[in-house]
């Protein structure tokens, strides 16, 4: 095989494994990677901004909107506007939330965490390096994305038009 056909199958196992444990999430708890990575914010600081949540996960308010939208029509989260601040609208999981996210499995991110803080500094820093140039000739570097590696439905992702 080739060394570009290599690369791109070492890619597409990536791709699956994430597209893999993402379908299990969706199964046993109902819930995509990114509604999961907003729904454990949200619990890590009840009350938070829609910006703060956009700025800990590196989406955009936009999409954390769209995400809370489904969140809400799940009874799994509510914005709530400040009684002293107008322009303040916290967010918060309810009782259902709180509960789906006690039942959540481990991301798939925390094991790959667990085995990259395993190597050695230059080889983390050469794998860092490696997968941006890979974005980069993907043309990929500035799609929203955040730290979680689990995949959503496409219309968790993308505001409305």
């Amino acid at each position: 095989m080739r060394k570009e056909e290599e690369l791109l199958v070492a890619l597409r196992r990536v791709m699956r494994a994430v597209d893999l444990r993402s379908k299990q999430l969706s199964k046993d708890v109902g819930l995509t990677g990114p509604q999961l990575l907003v729904m454990q914010n949200i619990d890590q600081k009840p009350g938070i901004m829609v910006r703060e949540i956009a700025e800990n996960i590196n989406l955009s308010p936009a999409t954390i909107t769209n995400i809370l939208d489904r969140l809400e029509a799940k009874n799994l989260a509510n914005r709530i506007r400040s009684t002293q601040d107008k322009r303040r609208v916290g967010v918060f999981l309810t009782e259902t939330g709180q509960a789906a996210i006690e039942d959540a499995p481990r991301p798939l991110q925390e094991h790959f965490i667990e085995r990259f803080h395993q190597l050695e500094e230059w080889e983390q820093s050469q794998m860092v390096a490696t997968v941006q140039r890979i974005a980069a000739m993907m043309n990929a570097q500035s799609i929203d994305a955040s730290p979680f590696l689990e995949v959503g439905s496409l219309a968790d992702k993308l505001p409305e038009s």
